[in-house]
């Protein structure tokens, strides 16, 4: 199982990029291995969009993403701190 998380920064737009990417978490969220997925605007920075992935393999992730963002939607990110996570075991609380 994988987790994808951290955050891009769009300053200039960050709630308009959120609302953009509805269709991509909808896609993401039907794909075959995709168990959570989320971008939404931070609570407490204007410029951060939260990143959180949950996936399957390896194998599903690509899958999904293809090419990766267009160029317009790359772009619009001036930065970006996102890291892929190997979870070894799942516990309750």
């Amino acid at each position: 199982m994988l987790i994808i998380a951290g955050h891009l920064v769009d300053p200039a737009d960050r709630d308009g990029y959120v609302a953009d990417c509805v269709k991509v978490v909808e896609a993401a969220r039907a794909s075959a291995g995709c168990l959570d997925f989320a971008l939404t605007a931070d609570t407490t920075d204007p410029a951060r969009i939260n990143v959180y992935e949950l996936w399957e393999t390896d194998e599903e992730l690509m899958a999904f993403r293809g090419s990766g963002p267009d160029d317009e939607t790359s772009a619009r990110i001036l930065d970006a701190d996102v890291k892929k996570y190997r979870i070894s075991a799942v516990e309750a609380p």
